[in-house]
C-alpha cells in the first residue's frame, strides 16, 4: 500500500537565484548550471521505480514562469504520461514581490528604513507581505493573506483528488513545479501553519521535497523527512 505523495520541485538556478535577488514575475531563464541541476535530479529521481514514478502521477501543477516550465521539461523529457493532467496555473507562481521585484534583501531593508517603516519590528515578508510598485504600471505586491488564499485553493484540490485513495487504491501522486519561496509557503499551509510561523526550510535550486499524509489519513498532512529508495534495476523477486 502506498500513501499518495506530493512532490515539490523547485526550478533550477538562474542568475537572480545565484545572486539573491527577489524573482517573482520576471522571466529569468535557467543558467547552464541550473539546467544541469534539474537534468541530474531527473535522471536520479524520476522514472519507473524511482522516487517520482511518472506512471503514478495523476496531476502536475506548473508555474507559468519560463524557469518553471523549462524545469518541468527537463525533469520529464518525454512529457507526462497519457492520462496525467498537466495544469499551468498562477496559483503556484512565485510570491508577487511588487515594489521589491529584482531587489536584494538589504535593499528592501534600506528602502523601508528610509521611509520610516519597521520602527517597532523588522520587516518579515511572511507576516508583512509586499508593497505594490510605484506608479500606475507598478507591479502588484502580494500580501501573506493573498498567497495563503491561492495555496489553500490548490491544497483543497489535491486533498479532494487524493482523499479517496489513502491506501494506494489508485495512482494519485501529484507534482508541483514552482519556486523556492512559494514552495516553502505551500509546505507551511500543507502542515496547517500560518505563513509567519517560524519554520526554517531550505529547498535548493533544482531540489525536490516530498509531502504526504500520516496514518493514511487525508486529515493528517505530513512532511516526509525521508523515505526508502528502491533500486529500479534490482530483481524484485529475490532468491531464497
Amino acid at each position: 500500500m502506498s500513501t499518495p505523495r506530493i512532490f515539490l520541485a523547485r526550478h533550477g538556478e538562474t542568475e537572480w537565484t545565484l545572486n539573491g535577488r527577489h524573482t517573482g514575475i520576471s522571466e529569468i531563464p535557467l543558467t547552464p548550471h541550473g539546467e544541469t541541476q534539474v537534468s541530474q535530479a531527473g535522471r536520479s529521481l524520476v522514472g519507473a521505480g524511482r522516487l517520482i514514478d511518472p506512471s503514478r502521477l495523476t496531476r502536475v501543477y506548473i508555474s507559468p514562469r519560463v524557469r518553471a516550465q523549462r524545469t518541468f521539461k527537463l525533469l520529464l523529457p518525454s512529457g507526462a504520461p497519457a492520462g496525467t493532467e498537466v495544469r499551468t496555473t498562477e496559483d503556484i507562481a512565485e510570491w508577487g514581490y511588487g515594489r521589491y521585484e529584482g531587489w536584494f534583501p538589504a535593499q528592501i531593508r534600506e528602502d523601508r528604513k528610509a521611509r520610516g517603516l519597521d520602527k517597532e519590528r523588522p520587516f518579515d515578508i511572511w507576516r508583512d507581505g509586499c508593497e505594490d510598485g510605484e506608479g500606475p504600471e507598478g507591479l502588484k505586491g502580494e500580501s501573506a493573506a493573498e498567497v495563503k488564499e491561492r495555496l489553500d485553493r490548490v491544497i483543497a484540490e489535491i486533498k479532494e483528488l487524493q482523499g479517496p485513495y489513502m491506501r494506494g487504491e489508485k495512482n494519485v501522486d501529484v507534482m508541483l513545479v514552482s519556486h523556492g519561496h512559494l514552495l516553502r509557503a505551500f509546505t507551511k499551509r500543507w502542515l496547517g501553519l500560518e505563513l509567519d510561523f517560524p519554520l526554517q526550510m531550505i529547498l535548493e535550486p533544482g531540489g525536490i521535497a516530498t509531502l504526504t499524509y500520516n496514518h493514511h489519513s487525508v486529515e493528517e498532512p505530513a512532511f516526509l523527512l525521508g523515505g526508502v529508495f528502491k533500486d529500479p534495476t534490482a530483481d524484485v523477486g529475490g532468491t531464497e
